[in-house]
């Protein structure tokens, strides 16, 4: 059984959980993008081996979106937390 930490309601069962995919934030000013960058926004990923950030929800419990550090290589979380406009690069 994988576990993962909800930031709201501690460890949880994995089963509880939807995976939203790798972060990839939105350009920083949306209405000056072109029509490469929203496309690199809305379908290019990364799909990387090993830590990589990703977006989670707890729809079996909290209904919270939040972010989890995970290495793909080893399935192992090592955090997870509150998504905050700071963090946005």
């Amino acid at each position: 059984m994988l576990i993962l930490d909800c930031p709201n309601c501690g460890a949880r069962n994995t089963q509880e959980f939807r995976y939203g995919g790798e972060y990839n934030p939105r350009p920083a000013e949306p209405d000056a993008a072109d029509d490469a960058a929203w496309s690199s926004y809305l379908y290019m990923r990364h799909n990387r081996l090993g830590l990589q950030k990703e977006w989670w929800y707890h729809r079996a419990g909290c209904g919270l979106w939040f972010l989890a550090e995970r290495d793909t290589g080893s399935d192992k979380v090592s955090r997870t937390y509150f998504w905050s406009r700071e963090q946005i690069p």
